[in-house]
């Protein structure tokens, strides 16, 4: 009877153990498919504001393409431009810092060398990497060549400088330094060529980072094809009331052409991810949809196509993200807000990629991967020296959380809106006495995010000196540089000369 016992406790035993094997194994595996390195499809667009879009509860313009994907993503409501500007937000998303750790705090400057980039993270760890579109990081010229060595890490190469030639868009095809030219529509000879691309890495082993970087709805409006454009006549638009009465006609008619651009981009981008199904990509490849920065088309009296402003017009933009796995998430939003830096370290955490030292944006990953609307959190976002048109406003550093935005210059407080109550920031609520302590926690907030990255907010004049810009006072500008191989500086076009890193060596 004992032997019986001892058997059948043996079995009993042998049994469990072979379970546990099996349910290990079978762990195993399932992290071995959880964790295959997914493809990157990063879509970005150029000053196409955070409220322009039909999800976003625009009543004009049409965005069918964006709205339907906004249903199968996670909606990042209040994601912010660190710096409301071209140059210095593309290098933000590129290498994770901010605009007064890396130096990029205007346009037309060349990413330091010694930078550490999306691409050339994603490259170590086996990615193909390529670009199409619109780059302006290298600071040499907008129509000048750029060699393979400086291209921060992306191989395929389908790119220019800068250009918003929407009708005969020029660009460079890898390493032929001839200047060629879309043969349609930008945005949609662009995508194009990243559906071909995509057909042909399909079904490789290794997986590919694809930065699709369109132009539209970046001004000039009127360059916007006519088919869209007849759908907003101007006097059907809509128009906020934060838009004063000198800018209300200009409005209308600018807006004709920008949400024309927006929604002719919304077909392009649409084809796009209609070839990401076709292909059967979906189940392993992260999308984004976002853009650099918006523009204030008129609000608060600042005419249209200026940005570098904090107000959200400016400063919010577009946040779509959809990632493998994401089926019990699809339409959910998050209003916690998410600003450029956050972008690269979140999605190599969604790619199970170590996130490098020295990258200072925060992973929200688990947010991405678990939204919570209820969530809440303080965004940076800056102009450290605004130039051009924005020449005579005062340098900033603000914060915005999921209720408020708050700003200080150097003379103090100059912002403070409870964008929940008034979401056209119409209401400054600076110095009311029964909201004082909040204010006083918003720049408490503020203090800690810029000790975080050691930002003392000095003057313009101190970063200009920091890093060797010289400044053109006549046209409220850096120059565009041309660069010396043989001194490792960059020299105006006989406006001045700067000092900046020389480019990476050739890898």
């Amino acid at each position: 009877m004992k032997l019986v016992k001892i058997s059948v406790t043996l079995l009993v035993v042998f049994l469990a153990l072979g379970s546990c094997k099996r349910k290990e194994k079978k762990e195993k595996l399932s992290e071995s498919i959880t964790f295959k390195k997914p493809n990157i499809v990063y879509i970005l667009t150029d000053q196409w504001r955070g409220s322009a879009l039909g999800y976003a509860g625009n009543p004009d313009v049409k965005t069918p393409n964006l709205d339907a994907f906004a249903k199968e993503s996670v909606n990042f409501t209040n994601a912010v431009s660190v710096t409301p500007v071209c140059t210095p937000h593309r290098a933000a998303l590129l290498t994770g810092k901010f605009p007064t750790t890396t130096g990029m705090i205007v346009n037309d400057l060349y990413l330091p060398a010694e930078e550490l980039t999306m691409a050339e993270i994603y490259k170590a760890e086996g990615y193909n990497t390529a670009y199409w579109g619109k780059w302006h990081l290298d600071g040499h010229g907008r129509s000048t060549y750029i060699p393979k060595e400086r291209r921060q890490g992306f191989d395929f190469w389908r790119a220019l400088e800068c250009s918003h030639n929407y009708t005969k868009m020029p660009y460079y095809d890898n390493d032929n330094q001839e200047l060629k030219h879309w043969d349609k529509y930008s945005p949609f000879a662009i995508v194009e060529d990243v559906n071909q691309y995509l057909a042909a890495h399909a079904k490789d082993t290794s997986p590919f980072l694809a930065v699709v970087s369109i132009a539209t709805p970046h001004y000039p409006h009127e360059s916007a094809p006519k088919k869209y454009k007849d759908m907003y006549p101007p006097e059907s638009l809509t128009l906020n009331p934060n838009i004063t009465e000198e800018f209300k006609e200009r409005s209308r008619k600018e807006l004709q052409g920008y949400y024309a651009h927006a929604t002719a981009t919304d077909e392009a981008i649409g084809r796009l991810l209609d070839q990401i199904k076709k292909l059967n990509l979906s189940d392993n490849t992260i999308v984004v949809f976002s853009a650099d920065h918006g523009e204030m088309m008129g609000a608060h009296g600042v005419k249209p196509f200026v940005k570098q402003l904090a107000w959200d017009e400016s400063i919010r933009v577009p946040f779509l993200i959809q990632y493998p796995g994401i089926n019990n998430q699809k339409g959910a939003v998050v209003n916690a807000p998410l600003t450029t830096p956050d972008i690269l370290p979140s999605l190599l955490s969604l790619s199970n990629i170590k996130i490098p030292e020295g990258i200072e944006g925060e992973d929200l990953a688990k947010l991405m991967k678990n939204p919570d609307p209820n969530a809440d959190r303080a965004a940076l976002v800056m102009n450290v020296a605004p130039f051009g048109a924005n020449f005579k406003d005062a340098p900033y550093r603000a914060i915005k959380t999921k209720q408020y935005t708050y700003a200080r210059t150097p003379e103090g407080p100059s912002m403070f809106f409870d964008n929940v109550k008034d979401p056209f920031q119409i209401n400054n609520l600076l110095g009311k006495p029964e909201l004082a302590a909040i204010q006083k926690e918003l720049d408490s907030q503020l203090n800690e995010r810029l000790a975080q990255i050691g930002d003392e907010f000095e003057s313009r004049d101190f970063y200009l000196k920091k890093y060797n810009y010289i400044f053109d006072e006549k046209k409220h500008a850096i120059p565009f540089w041309g660069f010396n191989e043989g001194t490792g500086k960059n020299k105006g076009f006989g406006q001045g000369k700067a000092i900046i890193q020389s480019p990476k060596p050739v890898k």
